[in-house]
């Protein structure tokens, strides 16, 4: 299955609270996205990797992504070295994205920065015919993606472009929901974290109308990217 879009979480959620909006909007407008969630979120200080397991693929469904996978590397712990690269070049090569979406380039949790910079590195390795990797039993040939684009996370991070999620911020809340064993919970009896205040949870929808406020818009997310972007013309930016 070729897909356009391919969303890359160090964990599960990481792309809902990133870049959900903007799935959701490709997807209704007829893109194929897939998520791959590098690991199970297994050291959360809440719920556990079957809970998240379970959650991610709730997630998924409100999303209408065409696929989503899990690589099981080893949470708090997987590093960006030739066994792991292989692992994302194998799944850049499966489903050939146009488009590649990664965690925020900088950010609180260890994991996300590393996370960034394993599928950037793999993005570009993929594209290089002498690294040889099989999929099924079958050789894979060399794909690499157009851009890699990076979500905003933890920390304010000024971005380089923003995309309209006007109408998809409900649904996007939603999807993040499905997650209801790791954020704000006045009932839980589990420990307390960063991400399960209710500050953070009102964060999400204040940055997306901070974020839309600023282009003239009701609520966006915001990108970092690597390379110079390029426009076909003037009138298409707004």
């Amino acid at each position: 299955m070729k897909l356009d879009i391919l969303a890359f979480g160090a964990h599960p959620d990481d792309v809902e609270l990133g870049c959900a909006g903007t799935i959701l909007k490709e997807v209704s407008l007829g893109k194929k996205v897939g998520i791959i969630d590098l690991t199970r979120g297994e050291l959360g200080t809440r719920g556990s990797a079957e809970i998240r397991d379970e959650e991610a693929a709730a997630a998924a469904k409100i999303l209408g992504v065409s696929v989503r996978e899990n690589l099981n590397m080893r949470d708090g712990f997987f590093v960006n070295d030739e066994k792991h690269q292989i692992e994302i070049i194998k799944m850049i090569r499966k489903y050939q994205p146009e488009i590649v979406l990664c965690n925020a380039v900088d950010d609180r949790h260890i994991d996300h920065a590393k996370g960034s910079k394993l599928v950037s590195d793999a993005c570009f390795l993929s594209g290089l015919m002498k690294i040889e990797t099989e999929s099924g039993g079958k050789f894979q040939k060399a794909w690499r993606p157009k851009v890699v684009y990076h979500y905003i996370q933890w920390k304010n991070i000024e971005p380089d472009f923003v995309v309209d999620i006007t109408g998809f911020t409900e649904k996007k809340i939603e999807a993040i929901l499905a997650y209801r064993s790791q954020f704000y919970d006045p009932n839980s009896n589990e420990p307390e974290s960063p991400i399960t205040s209710k500050n953070f949870f009102e964060s999400l929808n204040y940055r997306s109308r901070d974020l839309g406020r600023l282009v003239g818009l009701e609520f966006a997310e915001g990108f970092t990217v690597e390379r110079l972007l390029a426009v076909n013309s003037l009138a298409d930016l707004r």
